[in-house]
């Protein structure tokens, strides 16, 4: 009978375009100046119907505790509050994380493990005007049970738990927009989910200033949802230029599969990605 080789001594998945292996051995030769930043829903913590239950992989948690000091820097880079990304993640008693940065609300708010504060700016108030408006829309469409996520900067309305999630999102796709637009603000699409939000900030502009103020010449960056693709525009943009060297990872899923061909490597979902990221550890002798 053939032997299963365990999980942690089977060879790490390889990126399937040149510039993505190119990127992955840049990280290996010269870690120090390597930058590592992810996604948190869907990416590091499963999709769960309750956001406030969601909770990263204890082994990709674990993962990031040993290459924490081996490379350059790590960041989490959510659309959650920072502080609520910090309080689910549990990173803040890691001590292989103590130079981890979490830039929340897409880059608006910032949390820094060196210093422990948080830097998180006032909401734009066409916020709270929306919100105080969406009730109404949502009794109208006959959506009632839609579920309301109020993140400070933006809403969150949530069809998971809805009999048919996909159907009340293409319902709500064209009213919210409208809603959003009228405010000034953005109505993104997500996983079972449509957020509100400022449009002057996005996971791309967050990466180039991650990218700027550490001096990083090789990014992996992992994510699984449509708010990912800018941090993947941007750092196409700038592998392209000879600024940077990137692999693009795309925790793949059946529900957003948009990443996937936009990408180096595809991983199956968070527990696919804490194993990468246990081999990632090994791969640089962390």
């Amino acid at each position: 009978m053939m032997a299963i080789m365990p999980s942690s001594e089977a060879p790490q998945p390889a990126p399937t375009t040149d510039a993505g292996r190119a990127a992955l051995d840049a990280v290996v030769a010269d870690p120090a100046r390597a930058l590592l930043a992810l996604d948190f829903d869907g990416t590091l913590a499963p999709i769960v119907d309750d956001p406030e239950q969601a909770a990263v992989h204890p082994r990709a948690v674990a993962a990031l505790d040993r290459i924490g000091p081996c490379l350059g820097k790590v960041a989490v880079v959510t659309g959650r509050p920072v502080l609520t990304a910090l309080r689910l993640g549990g990173f803040d008693d890691r001590p292989g994380l103590s130079r981890l940065s979490i830039l929340g609300q897409y880059g608006a708010e910032r949390w820094d493990a060196q210093t422990g504060e948080a830097d998180i700016p006032p909401p734009p108030a066409a916020i709270a005007e929306v919100e105080s408006r969406l009730p109404r829309l949502l009794d109208d469409l006959g959506l009632g049970d839609v579920a309301l996520e109020k993140k400070g900067r933006a809403v969150v309305l949530h069809t998971r738990r809805l009999a048919d999630p996909a159907e009340a999102q293409r319902r709500l796709a064209g009213p919210v927009a409208a809603l959003a637009r009228s405010h000034g603000l953005a109505a993104e699409q997500g996983r079972n989910v449509i957020e509100v939000r400022d449009p002057s900030v996005d996971k791309g502009r967050a990466l180039r200033d991650l990218v700027a103020q550490t001096g990083a010449t090789a990014v992996v960056y992992a994510g699984d949802d449509l708010g990912d693709l800018p941090a993947y525009v941007a750092l196409q943009s700038m592998r392209a230029a000879g600024e940077v060297r990137a692999l693009l990872v795309a925790v793949a899923s059946a529900e957003q599969p948009a990443l996937v061909p936009r990408s180096d490597l595809a991983v199956d979902g968070p527990e696919e990605l804490a194993d990468w990221l246990e081999r990632l550890a090994d791969r640089l002798g962390c």
